[in-house]
């Protein structure tokens, strides 16, 4: 949970399909070709560009000449030794993206070493290509006309005329799963009980819950048995927040789509800092969360949190990188 979270926002960083704004922009931008197609003709695709530096780095990406292919084209330029990304899968990837015409990066989320949650229903085929297949560890680029990466109008935001030609080089650094996975466990006396419909979890019951404690409480319904998450790595979830004998949740994303955020680094709310690092992908857990690790004395007013309430969180840790 993010400390300035409101009821519905969620501590995400990740664009869709490198931000919905970002690539599906209603306005219109032409490229600085020439509008003939002169220079498209004499344009090529990934065979005129040369990528090279190391995997979770930002690349260093020299042109040959302008980039704009007849089709999508995509080069696998590192094989990675993860496990295989299946179509439709979600993923956690660093992104540079550049303009084929001005041979230029336009983007990219190496500077702020902040890997984007790629949702397989969000992204944009570029970002399919580069995942269908693929393994966690490649390195992989495409390259695209701007229409087919972006639709009709390009992508303004990023400087991308609706006749460029598009360059994507994406690292994929972890796979997401859609769901837990591991070794079964009970759950602590001191926590609540999960509510679910339909498979999916929509509360906590606190029947038969202890009185809430002072301290920072976590148990583990569910063992993974994927990476241990580090502190300063980037970790993709699902959750569901609710205030101690409330009725109903302030927060989730289980009826949406999972989110992503750097953990042990004060990017969230201390409580999950503290107890999320050194759990493994895969896990279940749920967090019991003193005013002190929550939001503190202020609370969160927007999200209906006072001061003294004792949060109470189930995680389901999909993924990290």
């Amino acid at each position: 949970m993010s400390r300035s979270a409101a009821t519905s926002a969620r501590p995400r960083t990740r664009l869709a399909a490198v931000g919905g704004a970002l690539l599906l922009s209603a306005l219109t931008l032409t490229a600085c070709g020439d509008d003939d197609g002169s220079d498209a003709d004499a344009a090529g695709g990934l065979d005129t560009i040369k990528v090279s530096g190391e995997l979770g780095k930002a690349p260093k990406v020299e042109f040959d000449g302008e980039v704009l292919p007849d089709e999508m084209e995509t080069d696998v330029v590192s094989e990675g030794d993860g496990e295989e990304l299946a179509a439709g899968s979600n993923a956690l990837a660093h992104i540079w993206i550049g303009n084929g015409f001005t041979q230029e990066k336009v983007y990219d989320t190496y500077e702020t070493d902040s890997p984007q949650l790629l949702i397989s229903s969000e992204i944009s085929e570029p970002f399919k290509k580069a995942i269908d297949g693929n393994t966690v560890g490649s390195r992989v680029a495409v390259a695209s006309s701007a229409e087919d990466a972006f639709g009709e109008v390009g992508n303004p935001e990023l400087g991308i005329g609706n006749k460029d030609g598009v360059v994507f080089v994406i690292d994929l650094l972890g796979a997401v799963a859609a769901e837990p996975t591991g070794e079964e466990r009970p759950a602590a006396k001191w926590a609540p009980t999960l509510i679910e419909a339909d498979g999916i979890i929509t509360g906590f019951d606190f029947a038969e819950a202890n009185k809430p404690s002072k301290n920072l409480l976590d148990t583990t319904l569910i063992k993974g048995e994927g990476a241990v998450v580090e502190k300063g790595q980037t970790i993709a979830v699902d959750y569901l927040g609710q205030v101690y004998d409330a009725k109903k949740s302030f927060d989730e994303s289980y009826t949406k789509d999972p989110t992503s955020f750097p953990i042990g680094i004060g990017s969230v709310v201390p409580g999950w800092d503290k107890a999320l690092v050194g759990k493994t992908v895969g896990s279940r857990v749920i967090l019991s969360i003193p005013p002190a690790d929550g939001y503190g004395e202020e609370g969160n007013e927007s999200a209906g949190i006072k001061g003294t309430d004792t949060l109470f969180f189930v995680i389901d840790i999909l993924g990290v990188a």
